[in-house]
C-alpha cells in the first residue's frame, strides 16, 4: 500500500479519513492487517509527509496507534501524552498538522484502564505528573457530580471519566484555536472522539 501524496491528501475528505482509521482498526481486531512494504514507504516519504489525520492519544504502551489503526509510515501524526490531555504544545502541533500540512481529521482517543485517569481519580501526586493530572481533576469532579446518588464503583468511575475527558477535549477544540475553528467551520477538517478498549482492541466513536 502506497503512502499519502500531496494530491491524494488534497482530495481526501474528513469522512474518508475517519473511515480509513475505522477500517484499519477493524482489520487489526480481525488480524487482517495490510502487508505493507515499510522500506518502500520510507523511500516514498523521505522528501515530505502528507498524513491524512492527527491523533491525540495516551502514551500507554498497550495502544500503539499505527498498529491499532493499521496505518503505515507517513499516514498519521501521532500526539501521545499521559491521559491524552490538551496542552498548548498539543494544540500547536494540531495547527501545524491541519493548517500547514493539510491533515483532514483530528481524532481524540482515550482508552480503557488509563493510568493517568486512574491517578486523577485517586488524587495521586507524583512530581511533574501533577500538572497533567490537574487537567483531568475537573472532569473527575464533573462526573462525580453528575452521578451523585448513584452506585458507581471505582472502575466505573475511571471509565466514565476517560470518556468525559475525550468529550471535553473535542468540545474545547472547537474554540481554543482560531485557525482550527475556522477549518472546522469551513468543513475542511473534522474532529471526533473515540475510546479504545485495551482488552478487545476495538475503537469506538463516542462523540
Amino acid at each position: 500500500m502506497n503512502s499519502f501524496t500531496k494530491e491524494i491528501l488534497a482530495n481526501t475528505t474528513p469522512e474518508q479519513s475517519l473511515n480509513l482509521l475505522l477500517e484499519g482498526n477493524n482489520r487489526f481486531v480481525n488480524n487482517l492487517k495490510f502487508n505493507r512494504n515499510f522500506l518502500h514507504q520510507l523511500q516514498e516519504t523521505k522528501d515530505g509527509q502528507h498524513p491524512h489525520a492527527v491523533i491525540l492519544s495516551c502514551m500507554d504502551s498497550r495502544a500503539p496507534l499505527e498498529h491499532v489503526l493499521d496505518q503505515g509510515i507517513g499516514d498519521i501524526f501521532s500526539l501521545r501524552i499521559a491521559g491524552n490531555v490538551l496542552t498548548d504544545e498539543v494544540i500547536g502541533s494540531m495547527e501545524y498538522a491541519c493548517q500547514v500540512v493539510g491533515s483532514k481529521l483530528i481524532l481524540v482517543l482515550g482508552h480503557s484502564r488509563c493510568g493517568a485517569v486512574t491517578g486523577a481519580c485517586n488524587h495521586t501526586s507524583l512530581g511533574k505528573l501533577d500538572t497533567i493530572l490537574a487537567r483531568i481533576h475537573p472532569i473527575v469532579e464533573k462526573v462525580r457530580e453528575k452521578n451523585q446518588g448513584k452506585e458507581v464503583s471505582q472502575t466505573e468511575l475511571i471509565e466514565l471519566v476517560t470518556m468525559e475527558n475525550v468529550r471535553s477535549i473535542v468540545e474545547q477544540l472547537q474554540r481554543v484555536s482560531p485557525s482550527l475553528t475556522q477549518l472546522i467551520e469551513e468543513g475542511q477538517i473534522g474532529v471526533v472522539g473515540g475510546y479504545y478498549d485495551v482488552v478487545s482492541g476495538k475503537v469506538e466513536l463516542i462523540c
